[in-house]
């Protein structure tokens, strides 16, 4: 009878491995990343609407990979000017720490660590595409200190604050709300 119930539970995860990505697209900001799809009955957001969202950050891309939360704030950029939101009324701060923080570094910062010895930053670029369109990202120092991170190894543009927990607090303190994907 287990092997019977395995067998369905493994035959009904199949649906959702082969998921059909073929609606998603990029832009219109962000032309490389930040993939959506257009959903049926939502239209274009009110006039006016803003947001001040901050990311949190703190799980590692996987190898080879842009970070998937990076990815997520530029998805959602490119969703809410997709639907009518104009670019300058979106506030985004992305606020990393743990094992992502090696994702800030410059490429030659990154080869030099043992984890990703040699390797190119796979983020670097998707962190500066979003870096040009002002969301900013912003390094919790406490992780910095353990990881061995000095400003002068960070992506040009890349902040530093004392600690994840305090660039949350002050980031609440001007409006942002936190995304919890």
């Amino acid at each position: 009878m287990r092997t019977i119930i395995t067998i369905a539970l493994a035959l009904a995860a199949v649906p959702l491995a082969a998921q059909d990505r073929s609606a998603f697209e990029t832009g219109p900001v962000l032309t490389e990343f930040g993939p959506h799809a257009p959903v049926p009955g939502i239209g274009q957001l009110p006039e006016g609407t803003e947001f001040a969202v901050a990311f949190d950050v703190s799980t590692p891309a996987e190898e080879g990979k842009a970070n998937r939360g990076f990815e997520s704030a530029a998805r959602f950029l490119n969703m809410q000017v997709a639907h009518g939101v104009k670019e300058e009324n979106i506030r985004i701060a992305v606020v990393v720490h743990g094992k992502a923080s090696l994702e800030l570094l410059t490429d030659a910062a990154y080869a030099e660590k043992p984890a990703t010895e040699g390797a190119e930053n796979p983020s670097r670029a998707l962190v500066e595409a979003l870096l040009e369109h002002d969301v900013r990202f912003i390094l919790c120092g406490q992780s910095a200190a353990v990881y061995g991170i000095t400003p002068d190894k960070l992506i040009p543009g890349v902040e530093m604050a004392l600690s994840a927990m305090t660039a949350h607090a002050l980031l609440q303190q001007n409006g942002y709300t936190v995304n919890p994907f």
